[in-house]
């Protein structure tokens, strides 16, 4: 892997350009032979703007019990017996939960499924992420399930100043602020949704998701399976 520096050395795509890129490849897919993994999907939304594309980001709302309640993430959720498949559910969660209306946008591309995990563990759940373009998205308009909203630069998900951790249960997942330090952090699924969006761009994050899931004081990491055996012991 390159070193950082050269990394973000190089031009944010344009519009354009991303869009070839997503259409260039497909998508790694996940299979569900017996139907018993749940799904979910979310949109990577990106509108135009003086400075370059924007990306749109939600802080998921607290609610008890749930594990992912408080994150920074796209919107999205889970595919709904009257969704058509997992692309429907994608565009119908954003409406409900931010108030923009993909029905007309410009459909770039999509990304790699990815398994769910919470905790180290893995979980019996496929999620689907589709990137879209709008020029002239509606105000944004959160619902009861979304704390806060908001554009954020593409070009500052590679700014080196932004990358960051999440601490949970002594462990320290790489993660990028892009709001409030402490509060704003992408990380876990979305980062890996993020992570899997610049790869397609050939702009790899400096710090893989695979390579570096905790990160113990002083830097030494630990793998899926160091982490599931210690947090979740049998």
């Amino acid at each position: 892997m390159p070193p950082p520096d050269a990394i973000h050395s190089r031009p944010v795509p344009s519009l354009e350009e991303i869009r070839q890129a997503l259409r260039g490849a497909p998508p790694r897919l996940e299979s569900d032979h017996d139907g018993r993994k749940k799904r979910a999907a979310v949109a990577m939304v990106l509108r135009p703007a003086a400075a370059g594309a924007e990306v749109l980001f939600i802080e998921r709302a607290e609610f008890a019990g749930d594990p992912w309640s408080g994150h920074m993430a796209f919107p999205g959720g889970r595919v709904e017996r009257l969704d058509e498949d997992p692309r429907a559910a994608a565009e119908r969660e954003t409406l409900e939960e931010v108030g923009v209306s993909l029905a007309g946008a410009d459909r770039l591309g999509q990304l790699d499924d990815l398994r769910g995990r919470h905790a180290g563990r893995e979980v019996p759940m496929v999620i689907s992420a589709y990137a879209y373009l709008v020029t002239e998205p509606a105000p944004l308009a959160p619902n009861h399930e979304v704390a806060s909203a908001f554009w954020f630069p593409v070009a500052g998900l590679l700014d080196p100043a932004r990358r960051d951790h999440y601490e949970i249960r002594g462990l320290r997942f790489p993660g990028i602020r892009v709001g409030e330090p402490g509060r704003h952090v992408v990380w876990g699924l979305t980062y890996r949704f993020v992570e899997n969006f610049f790869a397609r761009l050939a702009l790899p994050l400096p710090e893989r998701w695979q390579d570096v899931v905790g990160l113990r004081e002083g830097g030494e990491g630990e793998s899926l399976e160091e982490i599931e055996k210690r947090l979740l012991p049998d």
